[in-house]
C-alpha cells in the first residue's frame, strides 16, 4: 500500500471515530435528560416558587379517577361522552389551604372546554370533589379567561379587562337577590385593565398559556401570559375569604379535555 491510499486510510477512519465519539456523547447527554416534562429549569422570576404536582403522580391531591389522571407529565381533566357530569368536579390540592401567595401553572384546553383555579376555597359537605370560593376562570372560546368568578357564591366579581372593588355592608348578605345575570352587584369598577377583546389576542386558543395569580389581602389579581386580566379589592367583610384549598376544575357541559402543567407555589 502506498504512503498517499494509507494516508486516506487513516483520515477515513479518523472521521469514523469521531461520528462514533459524537454519536456516543449525544446518547450520554440524552439518557441523563428527566423523562418527565414537567420539570422545567426555574427562571429569575421563579425564585422562591415550589412545585405542588409532580407531573408522575397525583399524591397530595384528591378528586375523581374518573375524570383526573396524570399523563404525558401533566395534571389531566377530561369529560367522554360516556362521563358526562351533572355537577363541577375539581381536583383539590391537599397540601395547605395558603393565604397570602402567588400561583404560576400553565394551562391547555379544548375549544369546548370549561375549567377554572379555585383558591381560598371550602370544601362542600353534600357534595363530592366540589369547591366554594373564588375561581381565575378559564375556557375554551375564551369568553371568560382571566375573569374572577366566585363559584357558588357571588358569581362574576370582575369580568376581564376590570379593576374592581367588592363593596362592603353592615349586615348579611342575600347573596341571590344581589346576584343579576351572573354578576355579583355590590361592586365599583375602578378602572378598567383594556378592552376585553383585546386582551382576549393575548391568550392562545389550543396552545399553552401562563397563569400567573398573585393574592395578597384582599386584593386578587389575574395574569394570563404576563398580562394583568382582572384586579379585584374584596371589601365586603361578610363573604370575603383568606385562606382555603386549591384545586382545579372540569365544569358541567359537553365533552371536553384540559391539561395543566408547571404548578408553582409561592406562599408571601
Amino acid at each position: 500500500m502506498n504512503r498517499t491510499r494509507l494516508r486516506a486510510n487513516n483520515i477515513l477512519n479518523a472521521g469514523l471515530m469521531y461520528v462514533l465519539l459524537c454519536n456516543f456523547l449525544f446518547f450520554e447527554v440524552n439518557a441523563q435528560q428527566p423523562e418527565n416534562n414537567n420539570e422545567i429549569p426555574f427562571s429569575e422570576n421563579d425564585e422562591g416558587f415550589l412545585p405542588i404536582f409532580d407531573g408522575k403522580t397525583l399524591t397530595d391531591w384528591i378528586g375523581d379517577p374518573t375524570y383526573w389522571r396524570v399523563e404525558n407529565g401533566n395534571l389531566v381533566g377530561e369529560i367522554t361522552p360516556e362521563t358526562i357530569l351533572k355537577t363541577n368536579s375539581f381536583i383539590i390540592w391537599q397540601g395547605d389551604q395558603p393565604t397570602d401567595f402567588e400561583l404560576k401553572l400553565e394551562y391547555r384546553i379544548s375549544e369546548a372546554g370549561n375549567s377554572g383555579i379555585n383558591y381560598r376555597s371550602e370544601l362542600i359537605a353534600d357534595v363530592p370533589f366540589a369547591l366554594r370560593g373564588y375561581q381565575a376562570d378559564i375556557d375554551g372560546k375564551n369568553r371568560y379567561t382571566g375573569q374572577n368568578y366566585e363559584e357558588r357564591k357571588r358569581t362574576t366579581l370582575a369580568y376581564r379587562g376590570e379593576k374592581v372593588i367588592i363593596e362592603n355592608k353592615d349586615s348579611v348578605v342575600d347573596l341571590k337577590s344581589n346576584i343579576e345575570k351572573n354578576c355579583w352587584q355590590i361592586r365599583e369598577v375602578l378602572e378598567s385593565l383594556g378592552n376585553s377583546d383585546i386582551l382576549k389576542l393575548e391568550i392562545k386558543n389550543g396552545e399553552w398559556n401562563q397563569v400567573h395569580l398573585i393574592i395578597k389581602g384582599n386584593r386578587l389579581q389575574h395574569y394570563v401570559n404576563d398580562v394583568l386580566m382582572s384586579d379585584v379589592i374584596d371589601a365586603d367583610l361578610i363573604n370575603q375569604a383568606f385562606s382555603g384549598y386549591l384545586g382545579v376544575q372540569v365544569h358541567v357541559g359537553p365533552p371536553m379535555k384540559v391539561e395543566y402543567r408547571n404548578i408553582l407555589l409561592k406562599k408571601l
